[in-house]
């Protein structure tokens, strides 16, 4: 889907109509990949669907299939670029889970010592009755 005005005001869709420069290292019908300009780490970049949707929830079928298309090459050319061997791919689904801009996108962090996404992973105790019956929850919705 091509974005046209009024769609969409965020950085991203402004970036997308040409409105705003940035330095696009791909695009395609349905994915633009720029650099970061507040990057983690040297080579951060970020894949963005061209369909106008908040969150991963929001997106189509087909965009969500293009950017899963376009991610693998991204994150094999930002290893190969910077020469590091680990990357997170980030991906903030809504306020809440810290998401800034509220287009859809993926981050691609390379992971160089010392540098990079920082995370804490705190894991919770659970129930493996509710985590069963959360996860046949989730199947009927599937």
């Amino acid at each position: 889907m091509l974005y046209h005005a009024g769609m969409s005001d965020t950085i991203f869709s402004k970036i997308i109509r040409g409105e705003i420069p940035a330095q696009k290292i791909y695009e395609d019908e349905a994915v633009v990949v720029i650099m970061d300009i507040a990057p983690l780490a040297e080579g951060h970049c970020l894949v963005i669907p061209k369909e106008p949707a908040e969150t991963l929830a929001d997106l189509s079928d087909d965009a969500a299939a293009a950017v899963g298309r376009v991610l693998p090459r991204v994150v094999r050319a930002v290893q190969r670029a910077t020469g590091v061997e680990a990357c997170n791919v980030l991906q903030n689904n809504g306020k809440a889970a810290g998401q800034e801009v509220m287009h859809v996108h993926f981050h691609v962090i390379p992971k160089p010592a010392g540098a990079g996404l920082k995370k804490e992973w705190k894991p919770i105790g659970v129930d493996k009755d509710r985590t069963a019956e959360l996860g046949r929850a989730m199947a009927r919705l599937l």
